[in-house]
């Protein structure tokens, strides 16, 4: 009797440890947000393509603040290749930006860096036109860099913190793993990682699908 209540003990201690690693290697678990080509523009270029006195109008609210505007225009690249009905989000910034996608360069017959958002010297010129006029970027253009938006608390429980760079895993039919991903934390943030089309595509991954954060 006292030895079947040992082996019993043993295999509760046994199965306890093993739940105990499945969490340990289960990883954080993060949302999946599917970002589409779009643009950033200064007040100043806003008025430029729509109108003297014209502001962006809001069409459904993002995070940190941020809004997809019902304004779209048309980017042209360097060949005159032109895409069309690229939608614009707000609020306006301090530096105008257009965020494509690997394919959308090979459209446009264009060389883009991947960057983070924000780092835009030495990126690739672009041209935007709009309703009421036509502006030229210097520079601008970029593949954004995959990266994972978290709250300060969403960074602690993952055991991680702003600037970061991880890995993750998407366990679907393509198992594909992401490396690279940026870590960027703000408290106006949700938990959600971005990647853009391409990579979505490539890696049979929709918006509302999760991955897991690797170590």
């Amino acid at each position: 009797m006292e030895s079947a209540n040992n082996i019993e003990q043993i295999t509760r201690l046994v199965i306890q440890a093993l739940d105990q690693n499945r969490e340990k290697d289960s990883g954080f678990v993060v949302p999946i947000g599917v970002s589409a080509r779009h643009i950033h523009l200064t007040q100043e270029h806003v008025e430029v393509l729509f109108g003297k006195g014209y502001h962006l109008t809001k069409k459904k609210d993002l995070m940190g603040g941020q809004f997809a505007s019902n304004e779209m225009c048309t980017i042209v690249g360097l060949k005159l290749r032109a895409i069309e009905n690229v939608r614009i989000l707000g609020p306006v910034r301090k530096a105008s930006q257009v965020e494509v996608s690997a394919t959308d360069a090979i459209k446009l017959g264009m060389k883009v860096p991947v960057r983070e958002s924000g780092d835009i010297k030495g990126s690739a010129p672009i041209a935007l036109v709009g309703p009421k006029g036509a502006l030229y970027l210097k520079e601008g253009c970029i593949v954004a860099m995959r990266h994972i938006h978290m709250s300060p608390k969403d960074a602690e429980a993952a055991g991680v913190k702003d600037g970061d760079i991880v890995s993750v895993k998407a366990d679907n039919e393509r198992g594909t793993i992401f490396n690279h991903v940026k870590i960027r934390v703000d408290k106006s943030f949700t938990l959600e990682m971005h990647i853009d089309t391409d990579e979505a595509n490539a890696a049979q991954i929709a918006t509302g699908m999760t991955v897991t954060i690797i170590k």
